[in-house]
Protein backbone atom coordinates (compact mmCIF):
# COMPACT_ATOMS: atom_id res chain seq x y z
CA UNK A 1 0.00 0.00 0.00
CA UNK A 2 2.58 2.39 0.66
CA UNK A 3 4.28 1.84 -2.73
CA UNK A 4 1.51 2.66 -4.37
CA UNK A 5 0.74 5.76 -2.61
CA UNK A 6 4.39 6.55 -3.13
CA UNK A 7 4.34 5.67 -6.95
CA UNK A 8 0.56 7.94 -7.43
CA UNK A 9 2.31 11.03 -5.69
CA UNK A 10 5.35 10.93 -8.15
CA UNK A 11 3.17 11.07 -10.58
CA UNK A 12 0.81 13.60 -9.78
CA UNK A 13 3.88 15.48 -9.14
CA UNK A 14 5.42 15.07 -12.11
CA UNK A 15 2.22 15.64 -13.87
CA UNK A 16 1.96 18.52 -12.79
CA UNK A 17 5.16 19.75 -13.54
CA UNK A 18 4.79 19.25 -17.05
CA UNK A 19 1.61 21.00 -17.40
CA UNK A 20 3.12 24.29 -15.43
CA UNK A 21 6.03 23.82 -18.06
CA UNK A 22 3.69 23.50 -21.08
CA UNK A 23 0.85 25.90 -19.89
CA UNK A 24 2.40 28.29 -16.85
CA UNK A 25 0.45 29.55 -14.15
CA UNK A 26 -2.94 29.13 -15.67
CA UNK A 27 -2.31 25.53 -16.52
CA UNK A 28 -1.56 24.86 -13.21
CA UNK A 29 -4.84 27.31 -11.56
CA UNK A 30 -7.21 25.16 -14.04
CA UNK A 31 -5.63 22.05 -12.69
CA UNK A 32 -5.99 22.88 -9.51
CA UNK A 33 -9.62 24.04 -10.13
CA UNK A 34 -10.84 20.67 -11.64
CA UNK A 35 -8.92 18.54 -8.95
CA UNK A 36 -10.46 20.47 -6.03
CA UNK A 37 -14.13 20.50 -8.04
CA UNK A 38 -13.77 16.29 -8.28
CA UNK A 39 -12.45 16.09 -4.37
CA UNK A 40 -15.09 18.29 -3.28
CA UNK A 41 -17.57 17.11 -5.68
CA UNK A 42 -18.82 20.47 -6.83
CA UNK A 43 -19.52 20.07 -10.25
CA UNK A 44 -19.31 24.35 -11.15
CA UNK A 45 -15.40 24.12 -9.55
CA UNK A 46 -14.71 21.42 -11.79
CA UNK A 47 -16.25 22.27 -15.09
CA UNK A 48 -14.72 25.74 -14.21
CA UNK A 49 -11.46 24.18 -14.15
CA UNK A 50 -11.66 21.94 -17.51
CA UNK A 51 -13.19 24.84 -19.28
CA UNK A 52 -9.85 26.86 -18.34
CA UNK A 53 -7.56 23.32 -18.84
CA UNK A 54 -9.73 23.10 -22.78
CA UNK A 55 -9.26 27.05 -23.87
CA UNK A 56 -5.56 26.03 -23.17
CA UNK A 57 -5.14 23.34 -24.97
CA UNK A 58 -7.27 24.70 -27.97
CA UNK A 59 -5.51 28.23 -27.52
CA UNK A 60 -3.25 27.61 -30.94
CA UNK A 61 -6.10 26.00 -33.17
CA UNK A 62 -9.10 29.12 -31.94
Amino acid sequence: MPVLAFVSSIFVITFEQVVQWKYGATGIVGLVLLTVGIKAKSPTVSSVGAVVLALLVAGPAL
